[in-house]
């Protein structure tokens, strides 16, 4: 039975330094590629070989599935868009833009405004960052071509065949002209704006990243044609609706939400809340979410005093604590769908086998017991509205095919934003915005303030 532990929103919040050095170590050690997490960590840590495999699992596992979302809109000739809930200093965007592979054309995360003010100034302070923000993802986006009439969206034709972290094409160099090893003096805690950083700094450095870029490190806002990042209460739903509309999202348009360990530190109320908007909202969408389960044995005893004593109790797993729950919870927030299965279970059947062997083959592991324990006690729930069949490749039980790894050679830079404006592929919006269903816009709060945030994204896997 758990308790009640009183927690804080700063303490959450750390979970996503702690995540990053993890994410760090991992891409150190060869487990995969991520050559923008050193620019959100001061100082680097080595993990255990226990931990780097389970930041493995988690990574491989979530990045299938948005391939997969992706892949499918492909198929169907659509954009996808995506929104991350509690996304923390998470790098995906960047990595899928840098490979010019398949890119949804709308990303937004939501976070703390504390932790989107610190991800906003290292976006505008490091330059392999902010100038990515300029260049669109390949395919009929403003370069290319414009919505049809009827405002139906398009699909990137061009990128079909493309991984969403491994082109066929080659990839584009890094517009800075940085290399992408370790900075110097990287070196476990997460960054920050760095020395001398302000506000002014950060809206100046954003200033060589195109027209349509904002970059506001005080409001802790990032604004371009492709990528949005904002300070959202996921507490106060009308906030997380405003943040979508603002980022130009159309709820027509398939897509893909995710929560990585931050609804279970929310009260259940509050993140039901959260996943009954986007089921009632998005009418082509899944929903990813990766959470703990199982806390009454002895080891989810233990997991979750751990966490308790850190000041994050798991507010919401008394209300899924296993994967029936999970399941059931989706279904009663209006998704049409629901699935759930443990990272034990995924790890084995749906990672891409060739990849798991060779993660297995980078560090000693003789842990094996606790590894499984471990796995057994993390999940991840997909839910799914699809009336039309659009998403239904996008499954636990239906593995994308193997990820081809990034190959070399420099392919030219795409052109800036042209005459197909800030939507592009996306239908264009009517008059005063797309309209949300259920869902009115919310007067601003006192004094203009967004206010906090909630769940920090990239959250602790293992107790440790």
């Amino acid at each position: 039975m758990l308790r009640s532990v009183e927690g804080s929103d700063a303490s959450v919040q750390g979970t996503n330094d702690d995540a990053q050095v993890s994410k760090l170590s991992c891409s150190k050690a060869g487990y995969f590629r991520d050559e923008f997490i050193q620019y959100f960590v001061r100082r680097a840590s080595r993990r255990s070989p226990l931990i780097n495999r389970g930041y493995y699992s988690r990574h491989a596992a979530l990045r299938q599935l948005l391939r997969s979302f992706l892949s499918a809109c492909d198929a169907a000739g659509r954009v996808g868009q995506v929104l991350v809930l509690g996304a923390g200093f998470d790098t995906t965007w960047f990595q899928l833009a840098k490979d010019r592979g398949r890119v949804p054309y709308r990303c937004l995360e939501v976070d703390f405004k504390e932790v989107t003010t610190r991800k906003a100034a290292i976006i505008a302070k490091e330059q392999p960052l902010s100038a990515l923000l300029r260049f669109p993802p390949p395919g009929p986006g403003p370069a290319q071509g414009t919505a049809p009439a009827g405002g139906q969206d398009q699909g990137p034709a061009a990128s079909a065949g493309a991984s969403s972290d491994g082109p066929a094409a080659p990839a584009v160099p890094d517009p800075s002209g940085a290399a992408a090893g370790p900075r110097a003096g990287a070196g476990g805690e997460a960054a920050g704006p760095g020395p001398g950083s302000s506000a002014g700094a950060a809206e100046g450095a954003a200033g060589g990243a195109g027209a349509d870029v904002c970059i506001d490190a005080a409001a802790g806002t990032v604004r371009s044609p492709w990528y949005h990042l904002a300070p959202v209460d996921l507490r106060d739903v009308g906030t997380l609706g405003a943040a979508v509309e603002a980022a130009g999202f159309d709820p027509s348009t398939p897509t893909y939400v995710l929560s990585e360990c931050v609804l279970v530190y929310m009260e259940p109320a509050h993140s039901q809340a959260v996943l009954a908007w986007a089921g009632g909202a998005l009418s082509n969408a899944v929903v990813a979410i990766y959470e703990q389960i199982r806390p009454d044995d002895a080891f989810g005893r233990q997991m979750v005093s751990n966490l308790e004593m850190r000041g994050c109790p798991l507010r919401g797993l008394p209300s899924t604590p296993t994967l029936q729950a999970h399941r059931e919870r989706l279904l009663q927030a209006g998704w049409a769908q629901a699935e759930a299965r443990s990272m034990d279970e995924l790890y084995g059947s749906y990672l891409d086998p060739a990849d798991r062997q060779r993660v297995e083959r980078l560090e000693l592991f003789d842990e094996l017991e606790e590894w499984h324990m471990i796995q057994e006690h993390y999940s991840i729930a997909l839910g799914r509205n699809d009336a039309g069949g659009l998403l239904a490749s996008v499954s636990l039980d239906q593995p994308p095919p193997p990820e081809p790894q990034p190959s070399g050679g420099p392919a030219p830079a795409p052109a800036g934003p042209a005459a197909g404006g800030l939507f592009g592929g996306f239908p264009r919006p009517p008059p005063g915005g797309f309209t949300f269903p259920g869902l009115a816009r919310p007067p601003g709060p006192p004094g203009g303030s967004t206010g906090g945030a909630g769940g920090g994204g990239g959250r602790t896997l293992v107790v440790d």
